[in-house]
């Protein structure tokens, strides 16, 4: 998906994480190095947009968002119509949320991991099909 991004996108990831919020600092801090099992990456670009948190497998795209999104609704949906159609699933959080309830924001992340991760991965063929299947004796 990197090679999907403009080449501004990846500027303006590289000012995001430098300027990155407490929240998103607090956050992030839970978040790498593997800590809920899977790779995540921050401020991170994918296409015209910058997702605040990525993981790219499973497919799973975490926002923080401060007031100013309350302004920018109809952006915020095309960012992430943009993001399902690619994959993605999109979970959304209150900027202030990591600082006053994490427990709760890595709680909600952990489930919708483990709902992600079931997910039958869509190049595999359904199960009872394939080369490794075996026909019943008749």
């Amino acid at each position: 998906m990197r090679n999907q991004a403009f080449s501004t996108t990846h500027g303006n990831a590289r000012k995001l994480r430098a300027g990155m919020t407490d929240s998103e600092r607090k956050l992030w801090s839970k978040l790498r190095m593997e800590q809920l099992g899977v790779k995540f990456r921050r401020q991170h670009p994918l296409g015209n947009y910058v997702a605040d948190f990525a993981c790219l497998a499973p497919k799973l795209i975490v926002e923080l968002d401060g007031s100013q999104h309350a302004d920018q609704v109809e952006y915020d949906a095309d960012r992430d119509a943009f993001f399902r159609a690619h994959g993605f699933a999109v979970l959304r959080f209150a900027t202030n949320e990591p600082l006053t309830n994490m427990d709760g924001v890595l709680s909600v992340i952990a489930e919708q991991l483990g709902l992600v991760g079931e997910r039958p991965h869509p190049s595999l063929p359904p199960e009872g099909e394939g080369a490794n299947s075996q026909e019943p004796d008749q």
